[in-house]
């Protein structure tokens, strides 16, 4: 109601009755006739002054499994899956991709990005840390060499969280074939590490 009484008294090119301006605002006719065509000319583009704000909403949103799942009844699969993981790895890394130059690679975190409204999947990653350390005979210096690895994970598009934690529940994660492919986190590593 009062924002019609506003609008209705904006229209008066004086205000109200003795120049006074209407809602604590002056407001020439010219500046009103400007605004007003202003207004126009972004409609006729189909423009609005509240594009911005419907952008914003429809932006995707993604945040990390841990975040996504701490309020769920899952959360426990993931923490799960992560020490199962873990625990694979080192089962076969001595024999596999712990030979060569690098003998201690560790598995230092596995993590997804969840669509926070969809629950899908959009990237996991599991990132691993290795060294050699070479000691220098004459000086007693140690030269470290270091490396990283990023190992993306092969899933197929729209993965959604649940259906991930399904398919590599129990205690063998590492080969489980990941949902709607027939390759498993172990395949993704061997073109990884």
């Amino acid at each position: 109601m009062l924002k019609r009484l506003c609008l209705k008294l904006m229209s008066n090119p004086g205000g109200l009755p003795g120049g006074r301006p209407a809602c604590g605002v002056t407001v020439s006719w010219r500046s009103s006739v400007k605004n007003i065509r202003s207004w126009l000319a972004l409609s006729s583009l189909g423009l609005s002054l509240s594009a911005p704000v419907v952008v914003a909403q429809t932006r995707s949103f993604y945040t990390d499994a841990t975040s996504y799942l701490s309020s769920r009844p899952q959360y426990p699969a993931w923490l799960e899956l992560r020490s199962n993981l873990r625990e694979n790895f080192d089962d076969i890394c001595g024999d596999t991709f712990c030979e060569g130059d690098y003998s201690n690679i560790q598995p230092l975190r596995f993590q997804c990005s969840i669509h926070s409204s969809t629950g899908v999947v959009g990237q996991c990653v599991w990132v691993f840390a290795a060294s050699n350390e070479e000691i220098l005979p004459s000086t007693g210096t140690i030269d470290v060499q270091t490396q990283t690895w990023s190992c993306v994970s092969p899933l197929a598009s729209g993965t959604t969280i649940t259906a991930l934690l399904t398919a590599l529940s129990g205690s063998q994660p590492l080969y489980a074939p990941l949902p709607g492919t027939t390759t498993s986190l172990y395949d993704g590593l061997m073109d990884c590490l």
